[in-house]
């Protein structure tokens, strides 16, 4: 599943291999790109802000993709068999000399002019793994609305931008507190550790192919409480437990353990 430090990853991966180099191809298949054509113009950076990526390319152009829960971008050599999905689930190609760029299954694809990065991206509040990262800026954020539940909050990118549906959970279990807790009763101590732990989490595995936030390498102890339910807390013992979480079309499978965590739940 796509959080901050799989899209910091993917960016590092596309800028690798086209950052510097024309586009020999391109080939944008979504309807309103239908007509849109880069090729000729050089790629000179690829950069993720959040769960977002900005590629970059000359003449003013932004190609702004975001992955969403099971979008990807993978990058391949030429003559390499493409192995990301079923050709219909390709909604962007770009490819230089040397490599190929298809991304699959992506919801959201747009091209922008540079300077209107902004419309994208300028909602997002700061980056836990970008240059823009100001922990007190984020826990303001965080405490403005103090009767939200914390993993409500914790997955509004406005607030703080690249925690997804398993870091929440993750770091939910960590501050030892439910998802369902209000944000504004956390204790002023916990609070504070907040961002700082978040940010760790994320540059822990910001370079690890498997992301793991209880530092075991075994698939499955990876994890301390997200997808575990019902088998036993790492730390406890006790059965994991899962829930949705959020309205509507925003509810996400949210995972804790009744015993370590304290605060309301569903």
């Amino acid at each position: 599943m796509p959080e901050g430090d799989t899209v910091h990853q993917t960016a590092r991966r596309l800028h690798r291999a086209l950052a510097g180099h024309p586009l020999t191809r391109s080939d944008l298949r979504v309807p309103k790109l239908a007509t849109a054509d880069l090729t000729g113009r050089t790629v000179l950076d690829v950069t993720p802000r959040g769960k977002h990526l900005l590629t970059r390319v000359e003449g003013g152009l932004t190609l702004h993709s975001h992955l969403r829960m099971d979008g990807s971008w993978k990058v391949y050599a030429p003559h390499e068999r493409w192995r990301g999905g079923p050709a219909h689930q390709i909604r962007a190609i770009l490819a230089t000399a040397e490599h190929t760029a298809v991304g699959y299954r992506l919801p959201v694809l747009e091209l922008l002019r540079t300077a209107d990065e902004q419309r994208a991206v300028g909602h997002l509040g700061p980056d836990l793994l970008g240059p823009d990262w100001d922990p007190d800026r984020a826990l303001r954020n965080l405490l403005a609305a103090p009767e939200r539940a914390l993993g409500e909050a914790l997955l509004d990118q406005r607030n703080l931008a690249g925690i997804g549906n398993i870091y929440k959970s993750e770091l939910c279990f960590l501050l030892g507190v439910t998802p369902w807790l209000p944000i504004g009763e956390l204790p002023a101590e916990t609070a504070n550790r907040l961002p700082a732990l978040a940010k760790k989490l994320l540059e822990a595995n910001r370079d690890r192919p498997d992301r793991t936030t209880t530092g075991i390498p075994r698939p499955d102890r990876r994890l301390y409480v997200y997808g575990r339910a019902p088998r036993p807390c790492l730390r406890c013992g006790t059965p994991v437990r899962s829930a949705d979480q959020g309205d509507g079309s925003r509810q996400r499978p949210t995972y804790w353990c009744p015993t370590c965590q304290s605060g309301p739940t569903p």
